[in-house]
């Protein structure tokens, strides 16, 4: 459950397609996409579609970033990368400091 108070939901196939195909370095990173979406440390909505949310966690250097869309009432997992920068936004979510 995300912060937002829904689930995002992935196929074990569609996993394999983002860290196969769309970004090999998240292979084996499966667990830290979960933590990025159950806790993070900010969530955005994007600019360009506002059913997609931009989830960021740090990960030592960079940012873990997990894109997820909300239709339907329902959420499915769209991508995650690691990055050097958070996208703009607006913020709806974050870490208490």
């Amino acid at each position: 459950m995300t912060p937002l108070g829904f689930k995002v939901h992935c196929t074990e196939a569609y996993w394999q397609f983002i860290s196969q195909q769309k970004h090999p370095v998240m292979a084996g990173r499966l667990q830290q996409v979960i933590e990025t979406l159950k806790d993070p440390d900010e969530v955005r909505q994007s600019l360009k579609d506002p059913r997609v949310y931009l989830f960021y966690r740090a990960d030592l250097k960079r940012w873990i970033a997990a894109v997820a869309k909300q239709e339907d009432g329902q959420a499915f997992l769209v991508t995650a990368y690691p990055t050097d920068n958070i996208k703009i936004g607006d913020v709806l979510w974050a870490r208490s400091k």
